[in-house]
């Protein structure tokens, strides 16, 4: 990297005190900055790694190539999208890593086609060992006539009726096609005639109708699309059939409206999602084979560039729905079972909730390793029936589809407790699920608002007001995932219950922004919410550690997030790591920071850590001259968390649970068996060990301590318990019953 000389260039106020020889970098050069859209397919590249590692089980492996494919799809719909958006617009900004639009979107084309031709590498090498297990993916021409007899009747019996052939000729325009759809693409001709026709088929999907066709009883499939092109004479009865090939588009999902400019926000997401459904297509995959003339023909009909947007498939299209046999029941190709514990400090022996929330002060939660059911469900479940709690008020961005946390709420209101839900509309790919949750809760009698205008309401909060013996209390669980029980298992997110009373005050204020709209200056005493307070206050931590630094005190800052593209946030890092600062950055996926450049950004080392469960939970720790500071919340470092969304971080102040966050982030920083370390160019290297049945998959370890944990507190509970027993009661706690 190019640095700047300070005789040449005159250092900038925060470069003033440095000496005249010490190397000066303009942070404004655009050489110092990764590509965003870059270093995310970077982490897919990581992902794909992991189909790969033959440590993982069999269809476990299988389960991350589905997820690659689905990466790839929510790759294409909003990073693709939003740039080709840009270019059609006229956008001339240089992106911070100094690309046009167009220009980034060709530098993406270049490493799509290095991970599709990985992965179909890997699509091939997984059926084979498949197969080898008794698995087996195969064409309908490949099975026994006995087989394909039963595929025929499948077909006949639930299959057929559901099909509508489109025909393309001046009385049938071309035909809609649908986001992610697969279609068949046929071309007939009338028997003893040389006029051919091109006909449209769309496979049927939905939890009802599998992609993948189970034959019988065993653990056989065959692709839909295959066994519907294989019985097309039934379909289309007297004609010819030519060619078949299968295709499918992506479209783009950035279709959001201006919020500010809305008179009705319900209708104006309701209108997006419909454009959305019509949206540009931004990717035409087909099936490799499909005649030259019938793809270009596709791809003019669809109004797309054939020798940037076309995509040749030789495997599987749609690889998302190889979780479907990534889901198999064989116990022997799966990961060990992971069933989640209880938390220990949730196990006292007093039934009521709020009770042992206020006899512990905070409560520390890690899911997926603690349960997600017997901890915040559970907090919110007691909330709706204690005829103490007077009010309850949550923030709601995505949830499950049989959520019991919107039953919860439900039964709160109809128990009479004043309830009130800020929904995010504009939770993307989950606006249609929260518009439907927002009108069962209204008809509920829930008061339901939006958010603020012109922001995302990110924060995950619920927020109980309870009458306690000795007055009014507020109790909270702030949390870093969503209220969704099924990623609670899959995804690694923390959470804190709490009864501070600051913590309670700060989320009054938060709340009566959030319903109000009101943007009245609002003073916090802990948590640190985004837009107005987060990144001012995480920026003046990094200044302070600086501070520390020049003093001859060591400073140290531990950032552990799902991203970090923030350019104030990047260079603020970069200048502590001039003053000598050490950081270590746990990055999950996009990260636009160079680590390792002499005189810049050599004392900040970036990891990534990709494993069995999703890394979200976020944690940002100073060292703060030995008064150590650390944060969970939900806000990454990006531009968007930090300026145009309602995020909540919130200060771990206990002894106890911050040495369950040392321990997290000491693991993490020194794990060798799924940790990738990034280079000065934005590439990867995973991170090995010379022991390598010594390594432990970190989510494993962490299986392991919360289960140590849950049963040393059951162990004790016990001894409690025994031990009241034997003495008899000597007294009784003072409490509210």
């Amino acid at each position: 990297m190019k640095t700047k000389s300070s005789s040449k260039h005159p250092a900038s106020p925060e470069t003033s005190t440095e000496t005249a020889t010490t190397p000066v970098f303009d942070l404004q050069l655009p050489e110092y900055y990764l590509n965003r859209e870059l270093t995310w397919l970077a982490f897919n590249k990581r992902v794909l790694h992991e189909g790969q590692d033959d440590r993982n089980p069999l269809l476990e492996k299988v389960f991350f190539l589905a997820v690659v494919g689905s990466n790839l799809d929510e790759f294409f719909m909003k990073r693709i999208g939003g740039l080709k958006q840009q270019v059609g617009a006229g956008v001339r900004r240089l992106s911070i890593d100094g690309r046009l639009p167009q220009e980034q979107i060709d530098a993406c084309h270049v490493v799509v086609h290095e991970i599709l031709a990985e992965q179909l590498l890997l699509e091939k090498k997984l059926r084979q060992e498949l197969a080898g297990q008794a698995i087996d993916i195969l064409k309908y021409l490949e099975l026994p006539s006995e087989d394909q007899e039963l595929a025929n009747c499948y077909f006949r019996n639930e299959i057929y009726p559901l099909l509508t052939p489109q025909g393309m000729d001046p009385a049938h325009p071309f035909p809609f096609i649908s986001n992610l759809s697969i279609n068949l693409l046929v071309s007939v001709r009338y028997p003893g005639t040389d006029h051919i026709n091109l006909i449209r088929i769309k496979i049927p999907t939905g939890a009802e109708v599998p992609r993948l066709v189970q034959i019988g009883k065993k653990n056989v499939f065959i692709l839909l699309e295959d066994l519907v092109a294989n019985n097309l004479p039934l379909l289309l009865p007297g004609m010819e059939i030519e060619s078949c090939a299968a295709f499918r588009v992506t479209r783009n999902a950035i279709t959001e409206r201006s919020e500010e400019q809305a008179n009705d926000l319900l209708a104006m997401i309701e209108s997006a999602l419909r454009d959305r459904k019509f949206a540009e297509i931004v990717r035409l995959e087909v099936e490799r084979g499909m005649l030259d003339l019938h793809r270009g023909k596709l791809a003019a009909e669809l109004g797309v560039d054939e020798e940037q947007d076309v995509y040749d498939v030789d495997g599987i299209l749609g690889l998302r729905d190889l979780f479907q046999i990534a889901a198999i029941d064989r116990p022997d190709l799966h990961f060990a079972p992971h069933h989640p514990v209880d938390n220990p400090e949730l196990l006292g022996d007093d039934p009521n909730i709020f009770h042992t929330i206020r006899e512990q002060g905070n409560i520390f939660l890690q899911h997926p390793y603690e349960s997600f059911d017997t901890s915040v469900e559970r907090f919110l479940r007691e909330a709706s029936q204690d005829p103490k709690v007077l009010a309850i008020k949550a923030t709601l961005y995505r949830t499950a589809k049989n959520s019991r946390i919107i039953k919860y709420l439900i039964n709160a209101a109809q128990n009479g407790k004043q309830v009130a839900v800020v929904v995010e509309l504009m939770a993307r790919f989950d606006e249609s699920a929260n518009i439907r949750w927002a009108g069962f809760l209204e008809e509920a009698g829930i008061h339901v608002t939006y958010g603020i205008v012109g922001m995302k309401t990110h924060s995950k909060l619920i927020f109980v007001i309870r009458k306690d013996y000795n007055g009014l209390r507020r109790y909270a669980h702030i949390g870093t995932g969503n209220y969704h029980s099924g990623t609670a298992r899959a995804y690694v997110d923390f959470g804190l219950i709490t009864c501070d009373p600051d913590i309670g005050a700060d989320l009054t204020e938060l709340f009566n922004y959030l319903t109000s709209g009101c943007t009245a200056i609002r003073r916090y005493l802990k948590i640190l919410p985004s837009p107005k307070q987060l990144k001012k206050a995480l920026l003046s931590k990094i200044a302070r550690e600086i501070e520390h630094q020049k003093e001859g005190r060591t400073g140290l800052i531990q950032l552990k997030t799902n991203a970090l593209e923030d350019k104030e946030m990047i260079e603020a890092l970069y200048r502590a790591s001039m003053a000598g600062v050490h950081i270590d950055l746990i990055v999950r996926d996009t990260c636009r920071l160079r680590p390792g450049v002499k005189g810049l950004s050599e004392n900040i080392q970036v990891i990534s850590l990709v494993g069995r469960f999703l890394e979200h939970g976020r944690i940002y720790y100073f060292k703060n001259d030995g008064e150590d500071e650390y944060y969970i919340g939900s806000a990454d470092l990006m531009k968007r968390n930090l300026e145009s969304r309602v995020e909540v971080c919130t200060p771990v102040e206990s002894a106890r649970h911050k040495a369950l966050l040392r321990e997290i982030l000491d693991l993490q920083l020194t794990n060798s068996r799924n940790v990738w370390e990034m280079r000065q160019d934005g590439s990867y290297i995973q991170r090995r060990t010379d022991d390598e049945k010594g390594s432990v998959c970190v989510h494993h370890f962490l299986i392991d301590k919360a289960e140590k944990r849950s049963a040393a507190g059951r162990l004790a509970l016990a001894k409690k318990k025994n031990k009241k027993k034997g003495g008899g009661r000597h007294g009784q706690k003072q409490d509210d019953q």
